[in-house]
């Protein structure tokens, strides 16, 4: 015989009806807005198959051009490549080589492009990586600074000097860095990822990697960081106003304690929603930067493909760019709901 009374009994069961209230929207929210990730992710591959199709150029030609073929031959490589298929058997190829992670073989590199993008893929990583550190690092502290001595000449030298790098091109601010810091002074390496004649023990190397790392991390950071200090900036210089804070300044408190423990980090909330939302932007916008400095990525490596057009390899890093990008959205959307309350109740 069950030990509850009547009164135990009615709160238990208010509890649970409370709590399955509370699951409810947490359920609708995430299923939403994980159709909404699977919907994004089927256009995606969709487009990545038909837009690479009007692209002009023709991979065949394209090869002929660098090994002389007879017409006979360049049909022959068509038909080995698939591309003599109607063009919904090619999209039905296309569909299995992507639910497979397959993606095909590339045209150039004569192997898989799946391979190509594991072999590639954490040398973006490190690269944009570190890149997004320092630039979420560096706009969080000038941003919260700004917003804090909002109008001072620390604050307008700050805010300047973000809006001009933001503004400037990336392709123009790399070519930039490389001529007078790679090419005239010769401070830095001017492309690759390990010079030809790197040492082999471990830290040698290591010293090496980062001073390819160092034109190409700042480029990136250079048109990146600026969007952390503006939205940090306007998060701090809205909470100043508060009610909570004026009462905590009325009461004495130090003027870096109410910024680095009150103001700050109730600011950061629009500002960590940004930083997923932008991490997959980043890491897709570096085929400017790995271009110009011969970064051996996956930015450089679409960039070849698209000189071909090398189609199985386009077609593989768009939709893992694009999937690297919804699945960043994703997260910033839970985070968001995780860290507001406000959002959670609604």
């Amino acid at each position: 015989m069950s030990n509850a009374t009547p009164v135990t009994e009615a709160v238990i069961l208010e509890e649970q009806g409370e709590a399955s209230v509370r699951s409810a929207p947490a359920l609708k929210f995430a299923l939403s807005k994980i159709g909404g990730a699977a919907i994004s992710l089927v256009m995606v591959i969709l487009l990545g198959f038909f837009a690479f199709k009007i692209l002009p150029g023709d991979p065949v030609a394209a090869m002929a051009r660098e090994h002389p073929m007879s017409s006979e031959q360049m049909a022959q490589l068509r038909a080995q490549l698939g591309l003599d298929k109607p063009l919904w058997q090619q999209f039905i190829d296309y569909l299995g080589n992507v639910f497979t992670l397959n993606f095909g073989q590339s045209y150039v590199y004569k192997q898989s492009v799946a391979s190509l993008i594991g072999e590639y893929f954490w040398n973006t990583i490190l690269l944009t990586g570190t890149s997004a550190v320092l630039a979420i690092a560096l706009g969080l502290w000038l941003g919260q600074l700004s917003g804090w001595r909002a109008g001072s000449r620390f604050d307008k030298l700050t805010t300047s000097t973000s809006l001009v790098l933001w503004s400037v091109p990336t392709f123009w601010l790399a070519l930039i860095l490389l001529m007078v810091f790679g090419g005239t002074l010769h401070w830095f390496p001017t492309g690759g990822m390990v010079s030809p004649d790197a040492p082999d023990d471990p830290l040698g190397l290591a010293l090496d990697v980062i001073s390819h790392m160092v034109l190409p991390v700042i480029t990136m950071v250079a048109v990146v960081y600026a969007q952390y200090v503006m939205v940090m900036r306007a998060s701090v210089m809205e909470e100043k106003s508060a009610d909570y804070l004026i009462t905590a300044r009325a009461k004495g408190l130090k003027d870096d304690d109410l910024r680095r423990k009150h103001a700050v980090p109730n600011a950061l909330l629009p500002t960590v929603t940004l930083v997923f939302m932008h991490i997959g932007g980043l890491i897709a916008g570096a085929v400017t930067v790995e271009t110009v400095f011969s970064w051996p990525g996956l930015g450089k490596l679409t960039y070849e493909a698209i000189q071909g057009p090398d189609l199985p390899l386009l077609q593989g890093t768009f939709v893992v760019f694009s999937a690297i990008i919804i699945v960043m959205n994703l997260v910033a959307d839970f985070v968001y709901r995780r860290l507001d309350p406000r959002v959670r109740r609604g």
